[in-house]
């Protein structure tokens, strides 16, 4: 089947958008970007598709993409099939020796190595790791407390083998720069004993972009970015403005970790943050090269 005619309009637009583009890839050209890849945008097969081009696409004007995933949906799909219960506190799902087994199989194993292979197929050359490759990321067990209502006492909340970076090891990443290699990475720690842990994807991605000092986080989401009282897109934040519309109830629910961990980065040398709605064929780089972006950017103040 013949492929259907550009008008001289269509051919046009394509041409005004490569030219904005260009300063743009001037710009970062030798800067690194930490993207946490997850939610919608990893479970739609088009989008997932789109992503890798995309990335693929970074590396080739002169980017340095990292990539670290999640997969608690997947995760959880496995457990029901092997009919292992678990449960959750606060949003963390409570991990035991069996948990994490399955987890680190799940992200380490065939969901890695998917994402792998996608940016292959689409011209780049990435390779899969873990927290757990060459030290790359130790951790420490993640704690959490809860006070009693009633008694007012404070009590330690056990979430099994969750962790919390300690360390990040910059020097592996580093490595795959000279040989334009893209990092996909599985956020699967190592204990200070040898112990596996699992991590937050989005702690992961913070840390990560703090030690090596990244141009860019990029946080994929499924919503638009942060909103305002009115539901409106926010553009552009100061680390001063997400503290006051946090302390208002402006910025509320899941979006307040994503936010933490922005605010983490960028206290530690990051340039900018960004939220992106994954659901959005080609965010990355409709945020990276257009002079307006589509999500919300948070720059430090």
């Amino acid at each position: 089947m013949a492929k259907k005619q550009m008008t001289v309009e269509e051919q046009l637009k394509k041409a005004k958008i490569l030219s904005e583009a260009l300063p743009y890839m001037h710009q970062f050209a030798g800067q690194t970007f930490v993207i946490k890849y997850g939610g919608h945008a990893m479970g739609d097969s088009a989008l997932a598709e789109d992503f890798a081009r995309d990335v693929a696409l970074l590396k080739q004007v002169g980017i340095n993409p990292i990539i670290v995933h999640g997969g608690g949906p997947q995760i959880g799909a496995m457990l029901d099939k092997l009919k292992i219960q678990s449960s959750f506190i606060d949003g963390l799902r409570v991990t035991d020796q069996a948990t994490v087994e399955i987890a680190e199989m799940v992200l380490s194993g065939s969901l890695n190595k998917n994402i792998v292979q996608a940016i292959n197929k689409a011209g780049g050359l990435a390779i899969g790791l873990s927290g757990k490759d060459g030290n790359l990321i130790e951790v420490q067990k993640l704690t959490r407390t809860k006070r009693d209502p009633d008694s007012n006492i404070e009590r330690i909340l056990d979430l099994g083998f969750v962790g919390e970076p300690s360390r990040i090891n910059p020097e592996i990443l580093e490595s795959f720069e000279d040989i334009d290699v893209i990092p996909v990475i599985a956020p699967i720690g190592v204990g200070p004993h040898g112990e596996t842990f699992n991590i937050n994807a989005d702690t992961v991605a913070g840390h990560i972009a703090a030690a090596i000092g990244a141009s860019k986080l990029i946080m994929l989401t499924d919503v638009e970015g942060v909103l305002d009282k009115q539901k409106k897109l926010i553009n552009q934040l100061s680390q001063n403005d997400v503290k006051v519309l946090q302390k208002d109830g402006t910025i509320s629910g899941g979006m307040i970790p994503k936010l933490e961990t922005c605010l983490f980065s960028l206290d530690r040398g990051v340039s900018a943050a960004h939220i992106l709605d994954g659901r959005i064929p080609h965010v990355l780089l409709l945020e990276t090269f257009t002079e307006h972006g589509i999500g919300t950017m948070i720059h430090a103040d």
